[in-house]
């Protein structure tokens, strides 16, 4: 527990490093998955297809063997970047399914109202689709980002020093205290997954439209 706590300072620089590709991961995601998740919905049939092909694919190879071919592609990245690029791939593809079936959850008849009122099919569905989808798909996005905080542990593999890499230093010169650490790593993760959720579901509450149900079926009050 002494080497542990002499150590702490280790893990917190890993937490952040952690954090950052969880950003990185996240945002990567979120716009491919949006774009991805308009082109199959809305977008023209052949290009729907093709997206879909790709979603498919990339849904179908583990999260590490991404980031092994981003890390041997022909060009020298940081290490920060090829675990991005590498996972941000692989949540690209879960997020345009999350954002697909929120786009169809919206009724069709509000994106032809909107034309009708003069409106083009991209400004329709950037200003009368979009909103409604995104309030619909916070739910199901807390499942990716508990997702992707747990698997930037996979970032360790090319050379990104967060918790996991920081945990097996520490093991190294320590000689030992392997069941404390990976514990203490445990807590970590597992602290870092309820404060992501609690802020999600904070911001649910707080874009909740009345007349909507919450993500537990009910009507909330608003506070």
């Amino acid at each position: 527990m002494e080497a542990l706590l002499r150590e702490l300072p280790w893990l917190l620089r890993g937490v952040g490093v952690a954090v950052e590709v969880l950003a990185g991961v996240m945002g990567f995601g979120l716009l491919g998955g949006l774009g991805a998740a308009v082109l199959q919905a809305y977008g023209p049939r052949p290009l729907g297809l093709l997206v879909t092909a790709g979603e498919r694919l990339l849904r179908g190879i583990p999260p590490i063997v991404l980031l092994l071919l981003v890390f041997y592609l022909p060009w020298d990245l940081p290490p920060l970047l090829v675990a991005i690029l590498g996972l941000g791939l692989c949540s690209a593809a879960y997020q345009s399914q999350i954002f697909r079936t929120a786009f169809r959850s919206v009724s069709m008849g509000e994106l032809q109202a909107a034309r009708a009122l003069g409106l083009s099919k991209t400004q329709a569905i950037i200003h009368v689709v979009l909103p409604q989808a995104v309030r619909r798909a916070l739910g199901p996005w807390s499942n990716e980002l508990s997702s992707q905080i747990k698997d930037t542990s996979l970032a360790y593999i090319v050379g990104v020093v967060e918790i996991l890499r920081q945990a097996r230093y520490i093991i190294s010169y320590t000689y030992g205290n392997s069941l404390l650490v990976f514990c203490f790593c445990a807590l970590l993760y597992f602290l870092l997954t309820r404060l992501g959720n609690s802020l999600l579901f904070r911001l649910e509450a707080r874009l909740w439209v009345p007349g909507f149900v919450d993500r537990r079926g009910h009507f909330p009050t608003r506070r």
